[in-house]
């Protein structure tokens, strides 16, 4: 097989971050068909391969027409990480990261992710073993800036990487205990760059297309990455080319349809396929309220600030930005039903009282891909 050179499809490429459950197959094919064009899997344990684990064979599957796909694999035995990157070879990924930047304390307390980049030796070890295990798959590692601020050692973590013979580096700008309290640290991703003759993305806080130039200008880096920014709004990356896009409701909407279609096409329309679409659809629909047109003074949101919109054009733009379960379980059943989305007709809003924990599932649900 024929490899494209990695660099040639990195540079100015927006990478869909691996997320879990955010990187879903069917959200995968959406965000193609909108633009991307270089896609990585949900974080895929190496060790539930071996044990041959149906649910982790699903998170590698490549999807026909997906241009270019990469698998991140979590492990800590350079052996069996050696394996699991020959099996996704053979299973058509197009290139294989090693996650080093996953903050959930069930991975950490086992030396996955964020753990494992305590180990700088660990990772060059870990990188030499995928390497020689693969023929023409490219090898790439996926870092945060260290363990918290006392201890930022992504220097270390990179120049190992490299070492061992990654082909690139993927950078979180933020260390594991900062989640996402922080903004993400831009400059800090400019010294990986300046350290390390590898192509290397920088990953945080993209939203918007003049955040991906704003970034790519102040670290240097070859191409960038997002998370957030893609489940909120995945016409992003036809942003990229286009220009900021000013999308009716109505326009979102058929986005959203779109990829209620492409859920049913991969777990089917039973009763077990219906249920999975559900439980999918509705997970994005909490990312998808969030999404704030630019203000009316011109400037434009950002992902470190929770903010409502005010700006809305039309009774459907303003129930879309609702962020209340009553309005996002109304608008999941209308998406899966195919039915009209009428703001009318939906429910009242159901006062719960917060105790933090809407702010604080983002790091469980999307910080698992490091």
């Amino acid at each position: 097989m024929v490899r494209m050179d990695l660099r040639e499809v990195l540079t100015g490429a927006v990478v869909m971050a691996p997320m879990t459950k955010g990187s879903n197959l069917p959200y995968r094919r959406l965000c193609v068909e909108l633009g991307a064009r270089v896609t990585i899997s949900e974080m895929t344990v190496a060790r539930r391969l071996k044990q041959r684990k149906k649910g982790e064979f699903a998170l590698i599957r490549k999807f026909d027409g997906e241009p270019f796909f990469g698998v991140q694999l979590a492990g800590t035995n350079p052996e069996e990480m050696g394996w699991a990157a020959a099996l996704v070879e053979s299973r058509g990924a197009d290139l294989v990261d090693l996650n080093c930047g996953c903050p959930i304390d069930h991975f950490t307390h086992k030396g996955l992710g964020a753990a494992l980049g305590r180990q700088p030796a660990r990772i060059r070890r870990i990188v030499e073993s995928m390497k020689k295990a693969v023929s023409t798959t490219p090898v790439t590692v996926k870092l945060r800036l260290g363990w918290n601020d006392d201890d930022r050692n992504v220097l270390d973590q990179a120049r190992a990487a490299v070492d061992g013979g990654a082909d690139a580096i993927f950078v979180h700008g933020r260390t594991r205990n900062a989640r996402y309290r922080f903004a993400a640290d831009w400059d800090a991703i400019g010294t990986v760059v300046a350290a390390v003759s590898v192509p290397v993305i920088g990953n945080g806080d993209l939203l918007f297309p003049q955040d991906i130039e704003t970034a790519r200008a102040r670290s240097g880096c070859a191409a960038v990455m997002s998370a957030r920014g893609v489940l909120i709004k995945p016409w992003l990356f036809r942003e990229v080319t286009d220009g900021y896009l000013d999308l009716t409701g109505e326009e979102r909407v058929a986005i959203y349809r779109r990829y209620v279609a492409l859920a049913k096409q991969h777990w089917g329309a039973d009763a077990y396929g219906l249920e999975r679409v559900t439980q999918f659809t509705r997970w994005h629909a909490d990312f998808w309220h969030r999404y704030v047109r630019q203000r009316p003074d011109g400037t434009f949101p950002g992902l470190q600030t929770r903010e409502q919109e005010t700006n809305a054009r039309s009774p459907l733009e303003a129930f879309l930005a609702r962020p209340d379960g009553a309005a996002l379980d109304y608008l999941t059943e209308c998406l899966v039903n195919d039915r009209e989305v009428d703001p009318a007709q939906a429910p009242e809003p159901v006062i719960v009282e917060s105790r933090g924990r809407d702010r604080d599932r983002d790091p469980e649900l999307v910080e698992t891909e490091g």
